[in-house]
């Protein structure tokens, strides 16, 4: 490709909002141009790179037999309804209703679509399919935002397998989990397999590929030890607490100007990890006391995956006044009834606790826990910081922020029970084939290589993805300088190297900057003074190292440095 023919609208200037390095860079180097909020057009350079991240992705599934689909993104609200998440999903699902009065859906994702055709297998021979296609999806964010990362429409290659049975599955997982390694390390992403929630696609394990970045917004907590997950799932080891016997009965005491944990300490002495915490949701319109120690947080994702609840949220204060007769700051369960409360496990067996009257401006000390409040149910629902102990070998924990690059899912048998999928089993009965879903965003990879992968200058693209091996720096419009840089021109190519001739009129700095900024991994310089040597430059846009080296021998050294990164 010749620069002069070429599309790259750079900017010179840091564009105003762009928060992430990868939103920044992109911006800047001419490879994406914002339409409105969460949508974003791909010019020429992003549509190369895009493409070789597919290429990619499409040679690694392909490699683990995967076939190719390709399905529809509008969908029917029946098959949805079906399924039973088209009431489980709530304003994240385009919807739209079409002439006839017919609901359907802009995909979010295929489970349903993929089941369905499922329908014609017919027997256990058939088995295990594993179907893929590269689809656009669409998913209305409440917040999109830097740039790539969170958006309102994408490009996701999702896959889903089908086995006879439980092992089956194992396998497919497994296939995935190592196909998702490959294509991870092949694009030069560091990323970081970690347990996570299933959240709306159902199923037992759920692991995610995440990539650490600042511009993350999924916290993931790691130990050295080979333990990861994201803050939704995590779990740490918490050492045992001695309390003491405590009082025979909760104890009423005034507390007026308390409305904290923090009010509490300060005021009267209660450390926040002798304090009960009550936090009162509406979940799936029932009113629900959730119970914390003080110095813990609720992830509300755990509280979600615990209830298997569609709709959570705080209950609003006249709620909880009507429910309670208090308000926040002197909430409690004790002698609540009518009401489900639900508990974090660090609660469970402690004595002389603090914790709310229910009656604004008291409190109650002496509290047993077991014994004082009825608990529904117990579960793991606090957020892991960094340095507790690790649940499995007690050494402290770290935090990363991260973006999800993938996730893989054990569906099991939720969709093909519910859609009515059969196969004739080895046995001579029918079974409901069991799924498993794979994902990959393709335009959040390509900002992750990005976020993992610039400097000072602009982006460094590792070659797998570059949208182009080589660029050729033209300095000077002298016959034997052109002559010289048409034949390495036609040469590369010669070679199927992908490469940019910058024929521009411009001065060689704006050549070299903008060369580097797009992130071109190699340069070859051609210049009247090298060319009076028989030499031309040839420069590592990764390391910055340059060397001159005969120009009768470029073609087969550049050819080498691009074959040997691959």
């Amino acid at each position: 490709m010749r620069w002069s023919e070429l599309y790259v609208p750079t900017l010179r200037q840091d564009p105003a909002g762009a928060d992430a390095v990868s939103h920044r860079l992109l911006l800047r180097a001419g490879y994406i141009r914002q339409l409105m909020a969460g949508h974003y057009s791909l010019l020429p350079l992003a549509v190369r790179v895009r493409a070789k991240i597919i290429e990619v992705i499409r040679e690694e599934m392909s490699r683990i037999g995967a076939q190719e689909f390709l399905l529809p993104t509008m969908q029917p609200a029946e098959v949805w309804q079906k399924s039973g998440r088209w009431d489980k999903i709530g304003a994240e699902m385009f919807r739209l209703t079409d002439r006839k009065g017919v609901d359907v859906a802009m995909g979010m994702t295929h489970e349903e679509i993929f089941t369905t055709i499922a329908q014609e297998l017919r027997s256990y021979r058939d088995l295990p399919q594993r179907w893929y296609q590269f689809q656009t999806k669409f998913r209305d964010e409440p917040r999109p935002k830097s740039g790539l990362i969170r958006v309102r429409e994408f490009t996701m290659k999702d896959s889903y397998s089908f086995d006879v049975d439980g092992t089956g599955l194992d396998r497919s997982f497994d296939l995935h989990h190592e196909a998702y390694t490959r294509i991870f390390a092949r694009l030069g992403i560091p990323a970081i397999p970690v347990e996570a929630s299933s959240g709306i696609m159902g199923g037992s394990d759920s692991i995610e590929f995440m990539c650490p970045t600042a511009a993350g917004e999924d916290i993931v907590v790691h130990c050295a030890c080979g333990y990861a997950a994201n803050v939704e799932k995590a779990t740490s080891h918490l050492p045992q607490v001695a309390d003491g016997d405590g009082l025979s009965a909760p104890e009423a005491f005034d507390t007026p100007a308390v409305r904290t944990i923090e009010d509490l300490v300060t005021g009267f002495g209660v450390t926040a990890d002798r304090q009960v915490k009550t936090l009162v949701y509406v979940v799936d319109d029932q009113l629900t006391l959730v119970l914390m120690r003080g110095d813990h947080a609720l992830v509300e994702q755990k509280l979600i995956d615990t209830l298997a609840a569609v709709n959570v949220r705080p209950a609003h204060p006249e709620e909880i006044r009507e429910a309670l007769g208090a308000l926040p700051g002197s909430l409690g369960g004790v002698g609540v009834t009518g009401l489900p409360i639900l508990a974090d496990l660090a609660l469970r067996g402690r004595r002389d606790m603090t914790t709310g009257a229910n009656r604004d401006g008291v409190h109650l000390r002496g509290v047993d826990v077991d014994r004082d409040i009825a608990v529904s149910r117990w579960a793991d629902l606090r957020e892991v910081v960094a340095g507790e102990p690790c649940a499995r070998c007690e050494q402290p924990l770290d935090v990363l922020r991260t973006v999800e690059i993938g996730h893989i899912f054990k569906l099991g048998g939720r969709y093909t029970e519910t859609l009515g999928v059969t196969v004739l089993g080895a046995d001579g009965e029918r079974v409901n084939p069991v799924m498993g879903c794979y994902g990959i965003g393709v335009e959040r990879a390509l900002a992750a290589i990005v976020e993992t992968h610039h400097d000072d200058k602009g982006i460094v693209w590792p070659v797998t993805v570059a949208p182009f091996d080589v660029a050729i720096a033209v300095l000077g419009n002298a016959d034997d300088v052109v002559s010289a840089a048409e034949s390495l021109y036609a040469g590369l190519r010669g070679q199927r190297m992908d490469v940019l001739l910058d024929d521009r009129a411009e001065r060689p700095g704006v050549k070299f900057s903008d060369i580097e900024l797009i992130g071109v991994p190699y340069r070859i310089t051609v210049a009247a003074r090298g060319l009076a040597e028989g030499t031309v430059e040839f420069t590592d846009r990764a390391t910055g190292h340059t060397e001159r080296i005969p120009l009768s021998g470029a073609v087969a050294h550049v050819t080498a440095a691009v074959r040997a990164t691959e």
